[in-house]
């Protein structure tokens, strides 16, 4: 990662979220996926921080951001970014969310379509038979759930919970997210429903559907890549990104 302009952690719902601020300009929020952290991002911020303000942060229990007995849900994981937002005094932003981290921009764009102007979701869905059932036998899917766990053992505030962890926030998974036609059309936000051409997690039925049922959204297929596309073509996915969020 670049060096940041700002960094801390954030008291919200209960919780020490850490965040990290880079450049100036129209804001952009990068949210990570399930298990992640905000490294991921280095690329893009980067790229993104030459003419835009980018935030970047960790999910509750994600990274160096702490977590509490609250039980996980999209609703509260959405809540402690708008908080987050709230404690950096940014009214409204552009989103770039990958997987957990493009369903909680579609959870903020149904129920705060108010604090944002864009949102690029990569490789998100809206129910749950979304995803390929054979995700976790795939290699890659395997390996990054591996790498997360030594990352979390480096960098959480709690190195020794991946375990316990892992086991609550599973319990949103198994059940959410689940939203109907009718809440997905209520969106407004101008939105890219993306996902790699080879994606491990996200069927491209439910992407297509996620395209057609939201008004007004962009399908971009990222072409060569997979779940992980920010890290396998960053150039490519700068591109798409700035192409999406700065019309």
């Amino acid at each position: 990662m670049p060096k940041a302009d700002k960094t801390g952690t954030a008291p919200v719902n209960g919780i020490n979220m850490y965040y990290a601020v880079y450049g100036s300009g129209p804001p952009v929020l990068l949210i990570h996926g399930g298990l992640g952290y905000a490294d991921v991002w280095g690329a893009q911020v980067a790229d993104l921080s030459r003419d835009h303000t980018v935030i970047v942060a960790e999910s509750r229990g994600h990274g160096r951001t702490t977590r509490n007995a609250d039980a996980y849900s999209y609703d509260l994981m959405s809540a402690d970014y708008l908080a987050l937002l709230d404690y950096l005094k940014i009214d409204k932003t552009a989103i770039v969310g990958w997987s957990d981290g493009g369903i909680i921009g579609l959870d903020i764009a149904i129920h705060h379509p108010e604090r944002l102007t864009r949102l690029f979701a990569h490789a998100a869905n809206s129910k749950i038979d979304g995803l390929i059932p054979t995700v976790m036998e795939n290699k890659t899917f395997a390996a990054y759930i591996e790498k997360a766990g030594e990352v979390y053992k480096k960098i959480s505030p709690t190195p020794t919970e991946y375990d316990a962890f892992v086991t609550q926030i599973s319990g949103m998974w198994a059940s959410q997210p689940n939203w109907s036609d009718d809440d997905l059309k209520t969106i407004t936000t101008p939105t890219a429903i993306v996902v790699g051409d080879h994606d491990e997690a996200i069927s491209r039925e439910h992407t297509d559907y996620l395209a057609k049922t939201i008004p007004g959204a962009e399908l971009i297929i990222l072409k060569d890549a997979s779940h992980f596309a920010m890290l396998q073509d960053p150039e490519g996915y700068n591109k798409a990104v700035r192409d999406f969020i700065d019309k």
